[in-house]
């Protein structure tokens, strides 16, 4: 534990020590390389507008190389990949893409995630927004809160290990100790391998991910209703308005944009879905989702780059639209202020 943050500490050190002297030293090249400029009569001509021009861009390059460097780079590589054979040399055409759309495995992926992206994002934001709203209005809402978003600092994988204890199943006659099934056995019921169960082990993992997103949608949705006007909902209450018109007619439509926002980052951590599937079921089941599909492709049975990068294009080509919109709402916000 302390190597791990003595690591840290000399990390964090190196990495400013590291800033300073990169600010230091563009500064010095810029001012050597554009300097004032004499004009003929003798008089000096100043270049501060050139170099106050040049300074930002020099600032951004080190984050603008990385972008490239691991962004914009791989993505066209996916792309180019995906028209190669499994050795990634060999030019294949559209043969990977025909292959997706006819293949059962990924056509199931599409309906799971579909599944998905209709359950998670919806129930996370009314989740989110209700405890929001109720939170507030008791002396243990902090403490609710806190509790409440602590998911959000466990790790997809470690919370698949929290729920697989949830889930976990033993034989009949056996000690049952997942919670699930020692309440089904408790109330008279038979023990039940949860996740097994195609079509609601779905279900079953989408849970996992709502306790997680539940907490972010929280924290955003009480940071928006503290800024609904507390004069509206004080005129409302003399007008006799009930909670529920308050809540449904004021509050929602306040806060729409930002219910908007949530809903989008939460549909895009849908679509990029892997850490839960891999770590409970590994896409049994009929539990197989697009990234855990791609991961199979591209690394196991000696791996095939094509089939692989071709399933991480339509992950793309799903993702790009909503965190376009996504970028433009908050231009148009950002345009309003």
């Amino acid at each position: 534990m302390l190597d791990q943050v003595l690591d840290a500490t000399i990390a964090v050190i190196i990495g400013v020590s590291s800033c300073l002297l990169y600010f230091w030293g563009t500064n010095l090249l810029l001012e050597a390389l554009v300097r004032d400029k004499q004009t003929a009569n003798g008089q000096i001509e100043s270049r501060d507008e050139l170099r106050h021009a040049i300074r930002p861009w020099l600032f951004v390059l080190p984050a603008l190389s990385l972008l490239f460097t691991y962004l914009v780079y791989p993505v066209f590589e996916t792309v180019w990949l995906s028209f190669h054979d499994f050795t990634g040399e060999r030019w294949v055409g559209w043969s990977n893409y025909t292959w997706a759309l006819a293949n059962p495995e990924f056509l199931q992926s599409i309906g799971n995630n579909f599944l998905w992206l209709l359950v998670v994002p919806s129930l996370s934001v009314v989740f989110g927004l209700i405890v929001a709203v109720l939170a507030d209005r008791v002396w243990w809402g902090t403490i609710a809160k806190s509790l409440i978003f602590m998911p959000m600092a466990i790790s997809f994988v470690g919370a698949s290990v929290i729920w697989k204890f949830v889930y976990d199943f033993r034989g009949p006659g056996s000690d049952q100790i997942g919670i699930l099934n020692a309440i089904v056995v408790g109330l008279g019921g038979e023990p039940q391998a949860w996740i097994t169960i195609p079509f609601w082990n779905n279900f079953f993992l989408m849970v996992i991910l709502v306790w997680i997103q539940t907490g972010f949608a929280m924290v955003i949705f009480s940071a928006a209703l503290r800024g609904v006007p507390k004069e509206t909902l004080e005129a409302a209450q003399i007008d006799g308005a009930s909670e529920l018109k308050i809540f449904f007619l004021i509050m929602i439509p306040q806060i729409m944009s930002t219910i908007i926002v949530v809903w989008t980052t939460i549909t895009i951590i849908v679509l990029k879905i892997f850490d839960i599937v891999l770590a409970m079921t590994n896409g049994q089941w009929e539990t197989e989702v697009l990234a855990n599909l791609m991961f199979d492709w591209m690394f196991r049975g000696g791996g095939d780059s094509g089939r692989g990068s071709t399933i991480a294009v339509f992950i793309m080509l799903a993702v790009i639209p909503i965190m376009a919109w996504n970028i433009r709402k908050f231009r148009e916000e950002e345009q309003g202020r």
